[in-house]
C-alpha cells in the first residue's frame, strides 16, 4: 500500500496522525513532563504556547494555555493533494462545517495550511498536506521516536457510541478494523476497537462498556501513544516518570494484539500517556481482524490504585449518564445501533 490516494477513491494509506493540540493551565508541569520525564524536545513560543518535537517536523504537540485540561484537536497529515481533496469533498457532501485555519494557526502547528471540522468527543479534526520541518538539532533525553511513513503513535477514546465513532473514522479516512479486545477490568466488561488508517497497527482505539451507556473516563481522550526508538528509551523514561513524581497508571507490559511493550503515565491534565516500543506493522495482503480476550500478555498492572480510586471511577462513569456524548451524526451514521 503506497501512501497516496488509490484509484478506487479510498484514502487509506494516505492518512497519518501528525500532531496533537492540548489545552492546559498546568504549563510548568507539562514542560517537566514532556522534557524531563518523557524526553521530548521543547520549544517555548510565548507565555501561553509551547511545542514538543520528536523528529524533524516542527510541531508534534502544541500545548496552549486554557481551561480544558485535555486534547482539543488532532492533526492528520494527508500524503497527497488528491486524498486531501477527497476528504474535503466528503465533509462538505455530508453538510458538516469546514473551517480554514488561519495563517497563525497553521504556523503554530508547523504546517502550511489546514482545514478543521468537528470530531467525536468534541475533539476538532484537522487535516493538512505539507508539514514544516526544522533543521534545528533536537535536544532530547530520548534517543528518538518512530514516526515516518506511518505517522506517530495513536489516540485512544472511550465512548458510549462506539459504532458512531468507528463509522466517523471510516467515513472520513476509510479506517479499517484491525482487531478487538474484550476484557473485564474491575468488574466492568469492555470492548475495545482498534482502527488503522495505514499500516500502523492502529491510529485510533475506541473503548466502550459493554451493555451499559457509561463513559468511565472524564477526559475526551483516555490516552495518547508515542513509539520510542529503543527498549532502553522506554525503560529510562519509565524510571524518570517515577523519579520526578509523576503518576503512573500502568506498569510496563506487552499487549496481546499489537505486541507493543509499553507503560502508561498520568499526564498533568489527567489523561494517560503511553510510551511504547516495537509494535507489529500490518501486512495488508494477509491481515484478518481477531478478537482477543485480554489486553496484555503480561504486565500493565495498575500502579497505586486503591478501592477508593475504583469507586471514584464508577462514580464518574455514572455521572456520564447525565452528559450526552458529542458525536457527529452526519459522518458517524446516526441510525446505526451500537454493537
Amino acid at each position: 500500500m503506497t501512501a497516496t490516494a488509490s484509484a478506487s477513491g479510498s484514502v487509506f494509506g494516505a492518512v497519518h496522525l501528525g500532531y496533537i493540540v492540548i489545552e492546559t493551565g498546568r504549563f510548568a508541569d507539562w514542560r517537566r513532563f514532556g522534557t524531563d520525564a518523557i524526553g521530548m524536545h521543547h520549544d517555548a513560543l510565548s507565555r501561553d504556547l509551547m511545542r514538543f518535537r520528536i523528529d524533524d517536523q516542527e510541531c508534534r504537540f502544541l500545548i496552549r494555555r486554557g481551561p480544558a485540561e485535555d486534547v482539543v484537536a488532532t492533526g492528520w497529515h494527508i500524503a497527497d493533494h488528491t486524498a486531501f481533496e477527497r476528504i474535503e469533498a466528503r465533509i462538505r457532501a455530508h453538510g458538516v462545517p469546514l473551517t480554514v485555519g488561519t495563517d497563525e494557526e497553521a504556523a503554530l502547528r508547523g504546517v502550511e495550511r489546514l482545514l478543521r471540522f468537528p470530531g467525536p468527543k468534541g475533539i476538532a479534526q484537522e487535516i493538512y498536506t505539507t508539514p514544516v520541518t526544522s533543521a534545528a538539532p533536537l535536544h532530547m533525553l530520548a534517543s528518538g521516536f518512530v514516526t515516518g511513513d506511518l505517522g506517530m503513535g495513536h489516540i485512544a477514546l472511550t465512548s458510549t457510541r462506539p459504532t458512531r465513532v468507528r463509522g466517523y473514522f471510516n467515513a472520513v479516512f476509510d479506517a479499517r478494523p484491525t482487531d478487538y479486545v474484550e476484557e473485564t477490568i474491575s468488574g466492568v466488561k469492555l470492548r475495545i476497537r482498534f482502527l488503522r488508517v495505514n499500516e500502523r497497527h492502529h491510529s485510533v482505539a475506541v473503548a466502550a462498556v459493554r451493555g451499559l451507556p457509561l463513559d468511565p473516563i472524564p477526559t475526551r481522550v483516555q490516552h495518547l501513544n508515542i513509539q520510542a526508538a529503543t527498549l532502553d528509551d522506554v525503560a529510562r523514561s519509565y524510571q524518570r516518570v517515577h523519579e520526578l513524581g509523576f503518576g503512573m497508571a500502568l506498569s510496563i507490559g506487552r499487549h496481546t494484539n499489537d505486541k507493543e511493550l509499553s507503560y502508561y503515565a498520568r499526564t498533568p491534565s489527567g489523561f494517560e500517556w503511553e510510551v511504547g516500543w516495537n509494535p507489529i506493522v500490518i501486512d495488508e495482503t494477509t491481515w484478518e481482524p481477531t478478537t482477543y480476550r485480554s489486553i496484555s500478555d503480561w504486565g500493565h498492572l495498575p500502579v497505586g490504585r486503591t478501592i477508593l480510586d475504583q469507586l471514584e471511577q464508577f462514580r464518574v462513569g455514572a455521572s456520564s449518564l447525565a452528559r450526552p456524548e458529542r458525536t457527529v451524526p452526519a459522518l458517524g451514521g446516526s441510525g446505526i445501533p451500537d454493537d
